[in-house]
């Protein structure tokens, strides 16, 4: 096709942003690459994950100024020297108004769950590592204090036991992948708690019987886990968890005793947890949380605890903003402005509120705009129905719409038919 192009290269990811990097080795920013939660997003992070697996190409078509991209994946063998275009720097390859730069001048990658920095950290080397180093690691899509992400890192080089407590969607499973990634040559194994059915199954294993060797023990993945060392093990949903599981855990968790026994086994032996392993449990506490359990005080005696921070309004309006930079900047602060009042407000002495939006779905919230839906849309799909409407003009959902309905600009004024009162100024 006339004015058609292609381009071939790899993704690479640097301070989570995502790049391709051609031929030439010149870095590219661009923005299609980087609206999470499309296929393409998922498609050129998996990319990044392999880059000797799988090559990106991209379609350049029409005028700079005027023309359309579009993406393939496709294995790295088929990437051959005879390639019609292979980098942006040939004439008419493109997209120079994306460069950001070659690749000597690239630091190395800090992603949202990294699994590699440039310096293995000697026992002796842990402290200045602590003070000096480790702000620098912590990815910019992570809104965390300062403290708090080096006192986490901290307790991944001492293999200590941590637990990460705040709202729903707040970034604790995030922190804790980030704090393991942070380190070069830690890796992270993640389990879900609250989804296990059968703790002992999940956490040791079971026996199956073969035909050819009778009946023979499958260890868990867990216990493969505890095992490597230098492995932050995220145990997600703690305070849904089985009680057995917590009994389980118990004897693992204790820093006297760090071992699991495998009673299912033959000999039922005794496995040690291994040098640097390191657990970092996710909880949701409070009375809104109806699907949790009461956690044991000797499991919460096993660990010490971070309180996750919600966002302000200028983190979160960064964050969105990040994360889907095509998005039009004064919508993704009136999204900001929205969810950081149902926080305010569920804090206030007299709360019109009983419950706030989550950072989780302000990005859901983001996405829906990204997709062209309006605001007026996304808030029917994804705010409204988390307020009850019991109460008529004085309940939840109401005030809700009315405090929206102060960002609709044209057109679509009458939200409901539902008069302003004085104790409801929005």
């Amino acid at each position: 096709m006339k004015n058609q192009r292609f381009v071939f290269g790899t993704i690479v990811e640097v301070d989570g942003v995502l790049l391709f990097r051609d031929s030439n080795g010149s870095l590219f920013n661009i923005p299609q690459l980087n609206e999470r939660g499309t296929s393409l997003y998922n498609r050129a992070r998996g990319a990044a994950k392999n880059p000797t697996k799988f090559a990106f190409k991209i379609r350049v078509r029409g005028s700079l100024s005027a023309g359309s991209l579009a993406f393939g994946r496709l294995p790295i063998s088929k990437v051959t020297d005879n390639s019609p275009v292979t980098n942006f720097n040939k004439p008419n390859g493109g997209l120079e108004q994306y460069r950001v730069g070659k690749v000597e001048a690239v630091t190395t990658p800090v992603v949202e769950a990294p699994t590699t920095t440039s310096t293995v950290v000697a026992p002796e080397n842990v402290i200045g590592f602590i003070h000096s180093q480790a702000a620098g690691l912590k990815p910019k899509m992570l809104f965390m204090n300062e403290l708090k992400w080096k006192y986490l890192v901290r307790n991944v080089l001492r293999g200590k036991n941590i637990m990460m407590t705040g709202p729903a969607g707040c970034g604790k499973t995030m922190a804790a992948k980030a704090a393991a990634g942070a380190i070069d040559g830690y890796s992270t194994f993640i389990i879900n708690l609250g989804a296990t059915q059968d703790p002992r199954s999940t956490l040791i294993g079971n026996t199956q019987f073969e035909a050819s060797k009778g009946t023979v023990f499958n260890q868990s993945p867990f216990v493969k886990a505890i095992q490597t060392p230098n492995t932050v093990i995220v145990l997600d949903e703690i305070t849904r968890a089985h009680p057995e599981a917590w009994n389980i855990l118990m004897t693992v968790l204790d820093p006297g005793q760090r071992y699991l026994r495998l009673d299912e086994a033959a000999d039922s032996p005794t496995i040690k947890v291994a040098e640097g392993v390191s657990f970092v449990a996710s909880a949701n506490m409070g009375n809104e949380y109806t699907a949790t359990r009461l956690l044991d005080r000797a499991i919460l005696d096993r660990f010490t605890v971070i309180e996750m921070d919600t966002l302000t309004y200028d983190e979160e309006s960064s964050l969105l903003k990040m994360m889907y930079p095509s998005v039009s900047t004064q919508l993704l602060n009136e999204v900001a402005e929205i969810t950081t009042m149902t926080r305010r407000e569920v804090k206030g002495d007299q709360p019109k509120l009983t419950n706030s939006i989550s950072t989780r779905t302000a990005v859901e919230i983001g996405s829906l705009l990204y997709d062209g839906f309006s605001l007026v849309e996304a808030a029917e799909i994804a705010i409204y129905p988390f307020f009850d409407d019991a109460g008529g003009a004085q309940s939840e959902r109401v005030f809700m719409k009315q405090f929206v309905q102060k960002f609709i600009k044209t057109g679509e004024e009458n939200l409901f038919n539902t008069e302003m009162s004085e104790e409801n100024p929005f």
